[in-house]
């Protein structure tokens, strides 16, 4: 079962429906954006082991924001609330609601861009680090037993975290491509 309510916080262990969850809305979308140059990926719920709220996270990589633009009215009149950047700039921010809570979640950014970067970085990053894993599932149940019915404090809690990761796997990337041009 997916779907939260505004602003609350209430993790659910990982669920492999939620990719299976993932994969119907990224056919739904690609169906309706056939005519556009789109990346659809799966992140923050896609984290196997990783507990979370329990709303499909999807990220939409466009080629610029101006181009992002064109696909706002065609999501808006197939049942996605636009919430402008949602307090993100350089994002559109999308919910999905059904049954009276969110559902989905959708951050359009453009490709290779600094946000898109970070999304896939953060979701790969802790993927292949266990340990970090494992830090980032414990903040998360503390914060949301601290913060229950706060997403934005819930959110600013993980945040030093987050860029701490981001900022790690940029390292090790970067040591990576330079340990192959040798």
């Amino acid at each position: 079962m997916i779907g939260l309510k505004t602003d609350m916080v209430k993790l659910e262990p990982y669920n492999y429906e939620w990719k299976d969850e993932f994969e119907i809305e990224k056919e739904r979308l690609l169906a309706l954006l056939k005519d556009f140059e789109i990346d659809v990926q799966h992140v923050s719920t896609s984290i196997e082991g990783c507990p979370a709220k329990p709303v499909i996270d999807i990220f939409i990589g466009i080629e610029s924001l101006e181009y992002g633009e064109q696909l706002v009215p065609i999501l808006v009149a197939n049942g996605y609330i636009y919430e402008g950047d949602g307090g993100r700039p350089g994002e559109h921010y999308f919910k999905k609601i059904g049954n009276n809570v969110t559902t989905h979640h959708i951050h359009m950014a453009p490709n290779f861009g600094q946000i898109w970067k970070n999304q896939i970085l953060f979701r790969d990053y802790l993927k292949s680090h266990p340990t970090l894993l494992q830090d980032y599932i414990n903040l998360k149940k503390r914060l949301s037993i601290q913060f229950p019915e706060d997403r934005e404090s819930y959110s600013l809690g993980k945040k030093n975290f987050i860029e701490n990761v981001i900022y790690e796997a940029e390292r090790d990337f970067q040591k990576t491509r330079k340990n192959k041009r040798g």
